[in-house]
This record gives C-alpha cells, sequence and structure tokens, in this order.
C-alpha cells in the first residue's frame, strides 16, 4: 500500500468562490500511478472548506444563497470581538461545511456521479491563496 501526499494551491476571489478542482485532484491522481483506493482532499484553514456538489451556474447560486440564508455575513459573531476582522461568519460556514473530503477511486479514476464535482468553497471576506493536501492511499 502506498501513501502519498501532494500539495494543491489556488486564489480564490474572497467569499461565495466556488471552485471546481476536481480536475485538479484527478490530475495528481493520475500521476501518482496509484490505481485504487482512497484520495482525500483537506483544506488547511478554518476559513474555506471541501465539499461536492453539480458545479453548474443555477447550483452555484443556490449554494451561495443558503450559505448567506443558513450564516448571514451581516450578522454579528462573537468571533469578531476577538480578532475585530468581520469574519466569524466565514468560520461558522466553513465549520459547518466541513476541511475535508474522502472519495474512493478505483482503475485510476474518481468514482464520483456523473455530474458530481469536488468544490472548494472560499468563505473569507477577501481573496485569498489556499493550500490543500491531497493524500492518497491505495495500490
Amino acid at each position: 500500500m502506498k501513501i502519498i501526499n501532494k500539495k494543491l494551491s489556488m486564489k480564490t476571489r474572497g467569499s461565495g468562490d466556488l471552485i471546481n478542482i476536481t480536475e485538479e485532484i484527478s490530475q495528481i491522481l493520475k500521476t501518482s500511478n496509484v490505481k485504487n483506493g482512497s484520495v482525500t482532499i483537506f483544506h488547511i484553514g478554518s476559513t474555506a472548506a471541501i465539499t461536492t456538489f453539480e458545479f453548474e451556474p443555477g447550483l452555484i447560486k443556490d449554494m451561495q444563497e443558503l450559505y448567506e440564508k443558513i450564516v448571514p455575513s451581516n450578522k454579528h459573531y462573537h468571533h469578531d470581538d476577538t480578532w475585530g476582522d468581520a469574519n466569524g461568519f466565514s468560520h461558522v460556514r466553513a465549520a459547518l461545511q466541513g476541511p475535508s473530503l474522502t472519495v474512493p477511486f478505483q482503475d485510476g479514476g474518481l468514482l464520483l456521479g456523473t455530474w458530481q464535482q469536488v468544490i472548494l468553497a472560499e468563505f473569507d471576506m477577501r481573496p485569498r491563496q489556499r493550500n490543500i493536501v491531497v493524500q492518497i492511499i491505495g495500490e
């Protein structure tokens, strides 16, 4: 069994930016020469998350509206009192969504549904450089 760790770096545009990273994950998997196993995609940080959904304009807008409805950006959060940076909503959204996703793969290909993609969800108020660990476990 092999364990391979790679890093992926992505620039985001700030809160509400949802980025399809499926192709980047597939390329890392392809170059690993590991055929069967699982890949974990983990975001390093506390104001962005990793998820999966159908990456199309309508659903992107639906997700952005859902995040705003569940965790409004114009509300005061106690975290804002700690650092004065007014991004408490970013931390709450990221904590709810979660920092990682594990996807099985077979014959070198991700076992995703036809309309399922891996998404980096940016919640911070400003553009960021995001670092993602891609860990491949398999044979």
